[in-house]
C-alpha cells in the first residue's frame, strides 16, 4: 500500500563531546573549535522517517536550524536515504532558546509540503524536550512523544504506539501530526556513498536564510528568546581516589566493593 507520505525530520547539530564551553555574557554554547554530530536521539527519528517512506513510499526531508557547518549533518541525512535537505542559517538566529528555535523551523517547515513531522526526544546538549511540543504548537497539529512505532492505517489516520515507564498507549492519529522517537529505539542504517554523492551531483541540500523566511529579527535568535540564562553551574572535577583491588576470587571482590561503598556512604547496611 502505498500513500507517499511527505516526512520531515528536524535534526540538531550538537558538540561532539561532554564538555562544552558557555559564554557567560550570553549563556549560549561555544561552539567554535569543538567537533559536532547529529544529535544521537534524532538519528532514531531518521531512521523511523526512512522506515516509514520504504514502507508506504513518500519522501524525507532532514531540516535543521543551525550555522554552516551542519551542512556536514544533512549530508549524513542524505547519505541515510533522505531525499532532501534544508538547512535554516543565519546570524539573526543565533542564540535562540527552544522557544524561537521552534518558532523559526515552524516558519521554515510552513514553506514544505508534509505529512509527518519526526524529531528525536531531547537534545543531548540541553535535554529540554522541548522543541516537539513547541513545533507542534506552532502548527496547530497533534503530536505524542516516547513514540516506539506507527504505521499508516489509510484516510490519513495513523496508529502509534508509546510507551510509558511501567505499559504502552496506542492511538489513533489523524494527520499532519507530530511525533517524538522514544531514544534508543532502532540502530540507525548505514551512510552510503550512492546516497551521500546526491549532495554535490543533485543539489538536495537547500540553504534558507532570514532573507528566505522573512522573519521578524525580534522574535528570532537571541532577541526573540524570552529564556536567559542567569547563571551557569559546571560540575566539579572529582579527583580519583586510584584505588586498585587485587582479589583472590569473585567472592572477595564483592566483598571488597560493598565495603568501599559502605565506607564512602553509598551503601547501608
Amino acid at each position: 500500500m502505498n500513500i507517499f507520505m511527505d516526512i520531515v525530520v528536524c535534526i540538531k547539530w550538537v558538540p561532539n563531546t561532554t564538555t562544552v564551553n558557555i559564554d557567560q555574557k550570553t549563556g549560549t554554547l561555544i561552539r567554535s573549535g569543538v567537533p559536532s554530530v547529529i544529535n544521537p536521539h534524532d538519528m532514531h527519528a531518521l531512521e523511523m522517517a526512512l522506515a516509514l517512506r520504504d514502507k508506504f513510499g513518500g519522501s524525507v526531508t532532514a531540516v535543521t536550524m543551525a550555522p554552516p557547518s551542519a551542512r556536514l549533518g544533512l549530508e549524513h541525512a542524505v547519505g541515510m536515504g533522505c531525499d532532501k535537505a534544508v538547512l535554516v542559517t543565519d546570524m539573526a538566529y543565533a542564540g535562540a532558546d527552544t522557544l524561537a528555535t521552534s518558532y523559526t523551523l515552524a516558519k521554515a517547515i510552513s514553506r514544505l509540503k508534509f505529512d509527518l513531522i519526526l524529531v528525536g526526544q531531547e537534545t543531548v546538549d540541553s535535554s529540554t524536550a522541548h522543541i516537539g511540543a513547541q513545533l507542534a504548537s506552532w502548527l496547530h497539529i497533534p503530536y505524542l512523544y516516547y513514540v516506539v512505532d506507527a504505521k499508516y492505517l489509510g484516510d490519513g489516520k495513523m496508529w502509534v504506539k508509546r510507551m510509558l515507564e511501567d505499559a504502552y498507549e496506542e492511538y489513533e492519529l489523524t494527520l499532519p501530526a507530530l511525533l517524538a522517537a522514544a531514544m534508543h529505539l532502532t540502530k540507525p542504517r548505514r551512510v552510503k556513498l550512492s546516497h551521500k554523492m546526491r549532495c554535490k551531483e543533485e543539489g538536495v541540500i537547500e540553504v534558507w536564510n532570514n532573507k528566505t523566511l522573512g522573519l521578524e529579527v525580534n522574535c528570532v535568535g537571541l532577541k526573540g528568546s524570552p529564556t536567559i540564562v542567569k547563571k551557569t553551574s559546571f560540575v566539579a572535577e572529582v579527583p580519583r581516589k586510584k584505588i586498585v583491588c587485587q582479589p583472590r576470587d569473585i567472592d572477595q571482590a564483592a566483598e571488597w566493593l560493598i565495603s568501599r561503598l559502605v565506607e564512602d556512604g553509598f551503601l547501608k547496611i
